[in-house]
């Protein structure tokens, strides 16, 4: 009976960066996906041109019943580190926004990376887990390709979005039965359902300002058939999808712009007056009105100025798993060493990446979280 130091389910770039330091420690080391293929996800991440890190990433970042636990896995494995990591790779990168950098000749440069560094591990693909025990210090893992056993498991199947890539839920479910907390799983960093605006706005694209539990984001903002999207509504998500206050001209204070515009182009329509500082079709649908401005009341203006600088939205709905980019909740990173990503209540145990309740913001910072976590949990593991 073969048995490993460590058994690492999930072949995604945190199962990866775990198995590289394993590997350094000359630890044996077996990875099982249920998928055909490794780093899925990370294939097709930043428009298959992998934001691969974030020079930014710290706990303000990140989301989740404890941000702060990503503290120690990032200074153990920072955004620099894992630049110099993609240099010493020779990986070509570009930084489009400062510090947000991407691969210039696509995602495959940093999956062929990781591969790299783990030459002769064996990966055994399509192998579904079905079941961990423990049992005198060592685990059985159970699978429909037969059973397997280690000293230690590193749990990184990451989060349930993108069902086509081939995900489950196994990773929830080995840490519950391992009696850690679930926080429940919905998705994230995705457009928003709404039946506040109408879908003759779909394709409008602007920037925005939205408020969202006391958080203020801005960025771009996109209308759909069915809602809103684009990556103000992404990262609004987050936080809370249903309620969200958007600002739709958050350099103007649109009271004073039309009060001023009533004075000096009172025979314009408020809605031509509007269209001055948003796309047409937005200003006829805030605020269609037939008259001149300067026939309104300053309290009808103030009325028309709240719709545009103060949007409230209350019916905002998540359109689900299949879009979303990520997860949040998963597994309770309570009774998680943050230093090395042990459970404190099944020593042995490891967890890596998004299977836990910690979420990036858009930007790279998930995948940052994937290889800190990672390095962290191989440098412990076995």
């Amino acid at each position: 009976m073969k048995t490993y130091d460590t058994i690492i389910v999930g072949c995604g770039a945190a199962g990866l960066m775990a198995a590289t330091q394993l590997v350094r420690r000359k630890k044996s080391v077996l990875i099982l996906d249920m998928g055909d293929a490794p780093a899925r996800k990370v294939a097709i991440s930043g428009g298959s041109k992998c934001n691969f890190t974030n020079m930014r990433a710290d706990y303000t970042h990140y989301f989740g019943k404890n941000p702060r636990f990503v503290m120690s896995a990032l200074a153990q494995f920072s955004p620099r580190d894992t630049l110099n990591w993609a240099k010493s790779h020779n990986i070509k990168y570009i930084e489009k926004e400062t510090g947000r950098y991407f691969c210039r000749d696509g995602a495959k440069d940093v999956l062929n990376a990781l591969l790299s560094d783990i030459k002769n591990t064996p990966i055994k693909y399509n192998t579904n887990v079905i079941d961990v025990e423990k049992e005198n210090d060592f685990f059985t893992i159970k699978t429909t390709n037969g059973d397997f056993y280690s000293q230690s498991v590193i749990i990184a199947t990451g989060g349930i979005s993108y069902p086509h890539l081939q995900v489950s839920n196994i990773g929830q479910m080995i840490a519950k039965k391992f009696n850690h907390k679930i926080e429940p799983p919905r998705p994230a960093l995705c457009a928003i359902k709404t039946k506040a605006f109408d879908s003759a706005l779909s394709g409008i694209s602007l920037g925005a300002e939205i408020i969202v539990d006391k958080h203020k984001i801005v960025d771009d903002l996109l209308f759909t058939y069915f809602g809103i999207g684009g990556p103000a509504v992404y990262r609004a998500t987050l936080i809370n999808p249903k309620e969200m206050i958007i600002n739709f001209a958050p350099d103007t204070d649109v009271f004073e712009f039309l009060k001023n515009a009533k004075q000096t182009n009172g025979k314009k329509s408020v809605t031509k007056v509007a269209a001055e500082i948003l796309p047409n079709k937005l200003a006829h649908f805030l605020c269609e009105d037939a008259r001149n401005i300067a026939d309104f009341k300053d309290s009808e203006l103030k009325q028309i100025a709240a719709k545009i600088n103060h949007f409230e939205i209350t019916d905002g709905t998540a359109i689900g798993f299949t879009s979303a980019e990520v997860m949040m909740g998963g597994i309770s990173v309570d009774k998680i060493s943050s230093k090395t990503m042990e459970s404190k209540i099944c020593p042995g145990l490891f967890f890596a990446g998004e299977v836990m309740d910690i979420t990036g913001d858009l930007g790279g910072f998930n995948i940052q979280w994937a290889f800190s976590s990672g390095f962290v949990a191989g440098k412990n593991a076995g």
